[in-house]
């Protein structure tokens, strides 16, 4: 058996993408649990507060996807350095920031920092790593996600207690400055031959109004009273999606890249990594309503219930990734979704009066462990059915999935919660059709596992 090592300066290199990972990752953590105090603050409302949020996340979903082109054009190394310098820069300026429109700015200029570095993330990883064990990268990328989303929370809790909201960014500035070193000097670079193709300028306009519309749509659709322009804005759309779709189809290397979705295996792996994360976020949204509301746990408690689920996908995701590398990864996916769904069926029959909290967080793990055995092989797929040349377009997309699966879990809940009059019956609800979903995405991965020619 052939053992792969890597040399100290991909160590390295590895170094400078999850201290990104987690930078980015942990800032979005962060500023949720610190919204009320900033909105205080500034004396706004918490409805308007969450603007602080939504930026972040409109700005990323709209420039993914035109950032990957730019990578796969140019250079993964330079999208992933400017993003670096942008959002550290950003995250000064958030820190400074004296008004709550100045702030809601700083968060747009962030949102495009971290697009920059979400976009090739996932093309710098398959650069890094031997083709046979680019599921160890994908899982400490996983596992990095897991850990800071289980101690963001934590952490945020104690900065608060102790400081401002104003650390909360001022702790990216050593971070940022620590990957700028790093990566300017041990990240490699995608070999660009004499460019063919030009950066498409107008794809990349149509790709933020097409996605920024439905962004928005989406959001709007959980405020009962913009129902009517949340449709109006959603349906211009989609019809200005199937003018940028058709004229993205005449381009050799597009932007919104048709020409991967082409591949059955990559186009299935996708679809499917949307339900997944349609089916995780119909739980993890969903479920403090039932633990706060209906099962009267504290807040402290019903955080600490939570933990579990991180941290077992945390543990699992290793072990996954070095498993898929002498198992067909679709059978693997398939063994994790039906663990996670039998996880939630677990919660669903839950009855805090004849069992403990430590019951119901070992329910919760169950989840984790079933999402750390889908998430790496599901991401193995996605990786290896796509051309190393086009492995910018391929991770953006990834990303992009990812995005909207969260998106439109968040909104099946809304739609859920508003069709039922008390909230036990909406949380079970979502909880049924988030295992219905992950049922489906398990199913899927069956049958891409007979697509998969081991790699």
């Amino acid at each position: 058996m052939i053992r792969h090592r890597l040399d100290i300066k991909k160590k390295m290199a590895i170094v400078s993408l999850l201290l990104a990972l987690t930078m980015t990752v942990l800032d979005g953590t962060l500023v949720n649990m610190a919204l009320p105090v900033i909105a205080s603050q500034f004396g706004v409302s918490a409805s308007r507060s969450i603007w602080i949020v939504t930026i972040y996340q409109l700005v990323i979903t709209t420039l993914l996807l035109p950032f990957s082109s730019a990578g796969d054009l140019y250079s993964y190394k330079k999208i992933f350095i400017t993003g670096v310098t942008i959002f550290t820069l950003s995250s000064l300026l958030c820190a400074l920031s004296n008004s709550f429109l100045t702030i809601v700015l700083s968060r747009a200029v962030q949102g495009l920092g971290a697009a920059c570095v979400m976009a090739v993330n996932i093309a710098i990883t398959r650069l890094i790593y031997p083709r046979e064990i680019i599921g160890r990268g994908l899982a400490l990328n996983a596992m990095v996600i897991a850990v800071t989303t289980a101690v963001g929370p934590t952490l945020a809790g104690t900065i608060l207690s102790v400081a401002t909201w104003h650390w909360l960014f001022i702790i990216n500035i050593p971070i940022g400055i620590a990957v700028l070193l790093l990566s300017t000097k041990y990240l490699p670079d995608n070999k660009i031959e004499r460019l063919k193709n030009k950066f498409d300028f107008a794809g990349a306009i149509q790709n933020i109004f097409v996605f920024g519309m439905i962004f928005l749509a989406l959001n709007s659709f959980t405020k009962k009273d913009k129902i009517c322009m949340a449709s109006g804005v959603l349906i211009c759309g989609i019809i200005l999606s199937y003018f940028y779709i058709k004229r993205q189809s005449r381009i050799p290397s597009p932007m919104f890249p048709i020409d991967l979705l082409k591949i059955r295996l990559y186009s299935l792996s996708i679809f499917t990594s949307v339900c997944s994360f349609i089916a995780q976020n119909l739980v993890l949204v969903s479920l403090p309503f039932l633990f706060l509301d209906c099962f009267k746990f504290t807040e402290i408690t019903t955080g600490l219930l939570l933990t579990p689920w991180p941290l077992a996908t945390m543990i699992i995701s290793p072990f996954a990734a070095r498993f898929v590398e002498k198992h067909n990864p679709g059978i693997v996916a398939a063994l994790g979704m039906g663990t996670f769904a039998a996880g939630v069926i677990s919660i669903l029959f839950y009855q805090p009066e004849m069992a403990s909290e430590f019951d119901i967080a070992c329910r919760l793990a169950v989840c984790g462990i079933g999402y750390g055995l889908y998430q790496t092989p599901n991401n193995v797929i996605m990786v290896m059915a796509t051309p190393v040349s086009r492995a910018g377009g391929a991770g953006g997309m990834q990303s992009t999935a990812r995005l909207v699966g969260q998106t439109f879990g968040a909104i099946i809940v809304a739609f859920i919660f508003a069709m039922n009059t008390d909230i036990l019956s909406g949380a079970r609800r979502s909880l049924i059709c988030a295992t219905g979903i992950a049922v489906l995405a398990g199913s899927l991965s069956l049958v891409r596992s007979k697509h998969i020619n081991h790699c």
